[in-house]
């Protein structure tokens, strides 16, 4: 008897934890973390914003047969603001450069100075610029012992390579026409080429 009830209680015991549940814990399912996003890759640069910089070049002048032709250095100042809107730009500029290119002919004939009003319009390649330029040009001369000045017009190419968000390096070159100078009766073309460095702000 004593025997019998002995294994019932031990089959008692055993069989408590199926029908309760059991005493163990439930194990947790395992949690999935999701994919790290990767960052948006940038392949544009900013191009937008004011700038001022300083310029350094060449400069070709000739004229309708008058001999008033020369070549020589010119340099000066520029500044400016451009709109990026992701891959086009677009930007107005003004510049002035000095120089005394001789233009032959007589003594003292010479190009003094050249300034430029000038729309830009370009592709954002990034870290470089590329644009088409032109607009309206102003030039002061000294021929013949007079003191002339005309105003003509310009067009161009020129490119920018930014070195940081805000130094950058560049380059231009300009065609420029100023007819029947000063009512001279004088056409003259300029040309020049020029190495540009900026500052954006």
């Amino acid at each position: 008897m004593k025997t019998s009830i002995t294994s019932m209680m031990f089959i008692s015991a055993l069989a408590t934890p199926v029908f309760a549940g059991g005493p163990t814990e439930p194990v947790p399912e395992p949690v999935i973390a999701p994919a790290p996003v990767a960052a948006p890759v940038s392949t544009g640069g900013e191009w937008g914003g004011a700038y001022v910089g300083a310029q350094l070049g060449y400069g070709d002048v000739g004229s309708n047969g008058a001999g008033l032709d020369g070549d020589g250095v010119l340099g000066g100042i520029f500044g400016g603001y451009r709109y990026d809107f992701g891959k086009a730009v677009v930007g107005g500029e003004l510049d002035y450069d000095t120089t005394g290119i001789d233009l032959g002919a007589t003594a003292g004939n010479e190009l003094d100075s050249v300034a430029r009003l000038k729309l830009m319009a370009g592709a954002d390649l990034g870290r470089t610029l590329v644009y088409g330029t032109a607009g309206y040009a102003y030039a002061e001369a000294s021929v013949g012992g007079a003191s002339l000045s005309d105003s003509g017009w310009f067009a161009g190419l020129g490119a920018d390579y930014a070195l940081t968000d805000q130094w950058r390096v560049g380059g231009e070159v300009l065609t420029h026409q100023f007819n029947n100078f000063d009512g001279s009766g004088v056409d003259l073309d300029v040309t020049t080429v020029k190495a540009r460095v900026s500052f954006a702000f």
